[in-house]
């Protein structure tokens, strides 16, 4: 068995930042790192979005930015200023490449492209088995599907998105205003929006969204997009540049951070994705520098959450139950909190940053009876 100081199973978002962190810390760059994958990355797979305040990480990858949004629904509509928040988009393929180019400065960072069959630990080393051979290391961080629980109809929503970017031949958007949800769409098959996210006056990512028990069928989300762009956004001609389709879960199952000492879930694998929006990337990024600073002071990576943590994962579950139950529609719910609520405040409450007080003002705009219903059985339901 080849043996390594640190093994990232998954080269996605997670892992890929992971590697970017370790090797950007001073003492941590020279420990030996195998990356594996089946993909090869490539391709422009993914389009990632999300706010904060100061420049991030990886800010220079930022294709595009908004200051202002809206926020659409049947005989309501508004505009979204962000105040001290930038919503910000990266492409997949960018920043696959941005990582994988600086890991090619380091001889300690291997690659390997093979498929992996299991995950395990022995006599306090992490073991990963693959196609092709076995490899140990003191700690596997995972971020494939191995560990995740079973998601089923009955603990979990699916959010799950068809995107094209379209190119117009004249001016069609205003770049600097995207659509951050616009309900206005059928709701037949439950919490239903679209996304708009211009990136110049004659091009934009435009998204149908839905946060449904299961998926759709393939035609019917290429008629949605269809119908919208015609009839919504009243553009005759256009052509599809880019293609993308995702689904994330929303769950009300427990996505571990940890296996034992030497398996670290990252990502959607250790419960990084928001559970009540599915926002994955400004999550990852969080969790992963307190993973850093774990690795740089020697400490054990330990399932810990603060009281904060909890709060949040309790509201997340909570919605999700109201949403399960069918007692609200996500429209309605959605609808509710961006009528009533400044969009700072909403930012920071979906970016668990909200102080307890605005958690409260947030909330009270919300129906009580199935709220608080919802809250006392996940307060009390095992996980």
């Amino acid at each position: 068995m080849k043996k390594y100081d640190y093994i990232i199973a998954g080269s996605g978002c997670a892992g890929l930042s992971l590697l970017y962190r370790i090797l950007k810390e001073p003492t941590l760059q020279h420990k030996s790192i195998l990356v594996i994958d089946k993909d090869s990355k490539k391709n422009n797979d993914r389009t990632w979005c999300y706010w904060e305040k100061e420049a991030g990480i990886f800010d220079e990858l930022v294709s595009s930015k908004w200051n202002n949004l809206a926020f659409l629904t049947t005989g309501f509509e508004k505009n979204l200023d962000l105040g001290s928040y930038t919503y910000k988009m990266i492409q997949g393929l960018d920043f696959y490449q941005y990582v994988l180019n600086y890991a090619q400065k380091f001889t300690n960072v291997t690659f390997v492209q093979e498929n992996i069959l299991s995950i395990s630990s022995d006599d306090s080393v992490g073991i990963v088995k693959t196609n092709l051979a076995s490899y140990t290391s003191k700690v596997v961080f995972n971020s494939t599907s191995l560990f995740n629980p079973v998601i089923t109809e009955q603990n979990s929503l699916l959010q799950h998105f068809k995107g094209w970017v379209i190119k117009t031949e004249t001016a069609q958007f205003d770049k600097n205003v995207g659509r951050l949800m616009d309900f206005t769409v059928s709701q037949e098959h439950g919490a239903t929006f679209m996304y708009v996210l211009p990136t110049s006056s004659t091009e934009a990512l435009v998204e149908y969204t839905l946060f449904t028990p299961k998926l759709i069928e393939k035609e019917d989300y290429k008629k949605a997009l269809v119908k919208y762009i015609k009839e919504d956004l009243k553009i005759e001609k256009y052509t599809i540049t880019h293609e993308e389709f995702g689904i994330i879960p929303m769950s009300l199952a427990n996505f571990k951070r940890t296996e034992d000492k030497t398996i670290i879930n990252i990502g959607t694998a250790g419960g990084f994705t928001k559970a009540s929006s599915g926002y994955t990337f400004q999550f990852i990024q969080k969790n992963l520098s307190e993973i850093i600073l774990d690795l740089k002071n020697n400490r054990p990576i330990l399932n810990k959450t603060t009281f904060k943590d909890k709060l949040y994962n309790w509201y997340d579950r909570t919605l999700i139950d109201v949403l399960l139950s069918n007692k609200l529609t996500g429209k309605e719910v959605f609808t509710r909190i961006f009528k009533k609520n400044s969009p700072e405040k909403i930012l920071a409450f979906l970016g668990n940053e909200s102080s307890l007080k605005e958690d409260v003002l947030i909330m009270k705009n919300l129906p009580l009876l199935p709220f608080l219903m919802a809250g006392i059985r996940q307060l009390f339901t095992k996980r």
